[in-house]
């Protein structure tokens, strides 16, 4: 099943693809095995790895417990890569989602890779297409250092960038909140920080994005009223399903 050229421009490109996901959260596993297997790579694939994603009983300075636990994730990611000896990884929150016409469209997108120098990967353009410059014939885009993108769904990795951001990530962690030199703060956000007193991190971003997320229940807001009622909750997700 992983013959596919969008499979095979996932692994070939990245080698290792690990999603972050909350054991108990079996429905954003589900959806998301159902993901990938629209791109030819079968639940159980060896190059795929679980994240059991990490949730902290306190804030800790951050703005509120489900945002250090997506920090803490997304770094805990960055050390497994380094510990394991990875050269890349994509990473994938559990609520991503393809996008329309991205399964076309990878094997180009990684053919490109294969000829440029990068650190990061966003697989969307961000939501600022007015200080977003345009993208090449394959659809990537170099991004300025300053420019933030927010949404960490599809994320990839070479060991050289994890080696430069995780010991800033962990840096962050022991600061104050508001700290000039950076303190606790949301995922997306510490990795525009770091790009930008990082110059020679290169990141790129896919346009048209080849990744979405999918409309879900999240784990990092306070949950709304309808998300904390078992039977609403319930019926919520299955019109969500419908609306993805």
């Amino acid at each position: 099943m992983s013959d596919s050229p969008a499979a095979k421009a996932l692994l070939e490109t990245f080698g290792h693809i690990v999603i972050i996901n909350l054991p108990e959260r079996q429905d954003r596993r589900r959806a998301i095995e159902a993901e990938l297997s629209k791109a030819g790579i079968a639940p159980g694939h060896p190059a795929v790895t679980f994240f059991r994603a990490i949730r902290p009983e306190e804030p800790g300075g951050f703005p509120a417990i489900g945002v250090r636990g997506a920090f803490l994730s997304h770094l805990g990611v960055m050390e497994m890569m380094l510990a394991k000896g990875w050269d890349r990884v994509l990473v994938l929150e559990d609520d991503m989602a393809f996008a329309p016409g991205a399964l076309t469209r990878l094997p180009i997108v990684a053919a490109a890779l294969s000829t440029r120098d990068w650190g990061i990967l966003y697989g969307h353009p961000g939501d600022r297409p007015q200080h977003t410059p345009a993208a090449d014939a394959q659809g990537l885009i170099t991004l300025p250092a300053d420019l933030a993108l927010i949404q960490l769904h599809f994320l990839g990795l070479t060991r050289m960038a994890a080696a430069q951001m995780v010991p800033q990530l962990q840096a962050m962690l022991t600061r104050e909140p508001g700290s000039a030199d950076g303190g606790p703060m949301h995922v997306d956000g510490a990795l525009n920080w770091i790009r930008r007193t990082t110059p020679d991190l290169i990141a790129l971003a896919v346009s048209p994005a080849v990744a979405i997320q999918r409309s879900s229940r999240s784990d990092i807001a306070a949950a709304r009223w309808f998300d904390r009622l078992p039977v609403i909750r319930t019926l919520t997700g299955l019109l969500r399903q419908m609306r993805a």
